[in-house]
């Protein structure tokens, strides 16, 4: 009819979308976490309540949630891998909350060190998960940007931490350090319930078990279309033949394909429970997955020892050693710090699959080195005045630019990688040892951060400048693209390209003067 108008009603993401971005606010209370620890623990109701504490106590309290965190990192792909991804996500962020309210909560240092070693057994439980979960329920063509998805939270949780402490730190009673931790704790407690109710098994975790039925049934509600389980080399028909004569599935880069007469004989002997066994930590390191596993350890502690999270840890205290003496000038800064990670990281998200993992990985560890020299150069050559001078000013903008370049290049891609690089059946306990990796040297970098700059302006700078370089020189040699590839196709590349263990060790070597 003319003149009518047609109302065309908006289409909904599929549900594969809303799953990775519920699964991804398990970042935000990471990133919120993150966000609080370090102005809460130089504000003076604080230090009423507990007494000044000595840079060495400092860094016990800030680090005290990672020993914990990595240590159950460890374990966090056993329980994903037998309870399933949601639970394991749910279990985690329940334990968060918990330890988040008894910090909330605390009488004595003790018991707030305690909250936070608590709240570090579930964040180790569950961060590594998310990434393992929205990897497997997402098509190739988007899993780049779903999957940076929690990294994007984090950055939002850092603005939300940040800001919280800086609207909380006039209040005239303990409630200003306390409120921060009782909002983290209720944020938790929700998240645990909703990943319970509303996040679905994980399809090929659910192949992985011999319920390829049910992974079907789950790759519909997720929205997944047949074209792109094409893509990632899944055929139901397939599926239900294997299971019609108790096939476990193959995972990797004949699944889908009819397999050839010897192929199939070795399939017949495999049951599930024996692909679970395959699963355990002690298939982390057979010869034909080691090299990667060993990669993603390295990257992932690496990632922390580029100085990032002594950056975000002790932001005021940067800022007034760079001059902001003011503490609210030196919160607002570290508040504005977080602003930018988090504008940022959306084009990171948005660009990733385009950018691609190593590019974004070895221009990022250049970008970061040559800030981090740049500031420890200008600190050893006394060029910093707190009043006075460009340098102050140099710093403080190079501050910005390493949060920056970093959120870019290695807050996404470095993740991200981790995760996809791994077969199937020791993904989640390999992504998991990986976060463990990332845990211990996050604590280290927390612990030293405040010694080092308590005894030399300058020592932490070239440290973090040289871990850098170190894994940009090891990138170059060692690091595959995956972009835009599937799971299965990602397998491929590294039986071809024939990363082994014994090159990846020799280019470690090389590059730490060994042999």
């Amino acid at each position: 009819m003319a003149g009518s108008r047609i109302l065309s009603v908006p289409k909904m993401p599929p549900r594969y979308v809303l799953t990775s971005i519920l699964c991804s606010f398990g970042g935000f209370l990471f990133g919120i976490d993150t966000g609080i620890i370090g102005p809460v623990t130089v504000m003076s109701k604080f230090s009423a309540q507990f007494g000044l504490l000595s840079s060495t106590v400092h860094g016990l309290v800030v680090s005290a949630i990672l020993i914990p965190a990595a240590l159950s990192s460890f374990f966090a792909g056993r329980v994903a891998d037998f309870l399933g991804r949601p639970k394991g996500i749910s279990i985690g962020a329940l334990i968060f909350g918990l330890g988040a309210a008894l910090e909330a909560g605390a009488a004595s240092l003790g018991m707030f060190i305690a909250g936070r070693c608590i709240e570090g057994i579930g964040e180790g439980l569950y961060l590594g998960t998310l990434v393992v979960y929205i990897c497997e329920i997402s098509p190739p063509s988007k899993r780049g940007p779903l999957t940076s998805g929690p990294q994007l939270l984090i950055t939002l949780g850092l603005v939300v931490g940040f800001f919280t402490c800086y609207g909380t730190t006039n209040i005239d009673s303990s409630l200003s350090w306390r409120l921060p931790f009782a909002i983290l704790a209720a944020l938790a407690f929700a998240f645990s319930a909703a990943a319970l109710l509303w996040l679905i098994p994980s399809p090929r975790w659910l192949s992985l078990h011999g319920r390829a039925a049910e992974a079907a049934e789950a790759w519909d509600f997720l929205g997944v279309s047949h074209a792109e389980r094409e893509k990632l080399g899944i055929d139901e028909e397939e599926e239900e033949r294997r299971v019609s004569v108790n096939i476990e599935p193959v995972v990797g880069p004949s699944a889908g394909c009819l397999p050839s007469d010897k192929s199939k004989d070795a399939q017949v002997t495999t049951s599930p429970a024996e692909s679970r066994r395959k699963g355990g930590p002690w298939a982390l390191f057979a010869r034909d997955v080691r090299a990667r596993t060993i990669f993603a350890i390295f990257l992932m502690g690496m990632q922390q020892l580029s100085g990032i999270d002594g950056v975000l840890y002790y932001a005021p205290l940067l800022f007034q050693q760079a001059g902001l003496t003011s503490s609210e000038a030196s919160f607002l800064a570290s508040g504005v710090s977080a602003l930018a990670i988090f504008g940022v990281t959306i084009p990171a998200l948005i660009w990733s699959d385009r950018w691609g993992r190593r590019h974004s990985t070895i221009l990022g560890g250049v970008g970061i080195t040559i800030i981090m020299f740049l500031i420890g150069g200008l600190y050893a050559g006394n060029a910093v005045h707190a009043h006075t001078g460009a340098g102050r000013w140099i710093v403080i903008v190079s501050i910005y630019l390493f949060a920056v370049i970093y959120s870019l290049s290695w807050g996404v891609a470095i993740k991200i990688y981790a995760a996809e690089i791994q077969p199937q059946h020791t993904r989640a306990a390999a992504t998991s040892v990986a976060h463990g990796s990332n845990w211990a040297c996050n604590f280290l970098v927390a612990l030293v951060t405040p010694i080092l700059l308590s005894r030399s302006s300058f020592g932490a700078y070239f440290l973090f400048g040289g871990c850098n370089l170190i894994t940009a020189v090891v990138c170059i040699f060692a690091m595959p693209e995956t972009k835009g590839r599937s799971l299965e196709e990602i397998e491929e590349v590294f039986k071809k390209k024939q990363v082994g263990t014994k090159g990846l060790v020799q280019v470690l070597g090389n590059v730490f003067g060994g042999k």
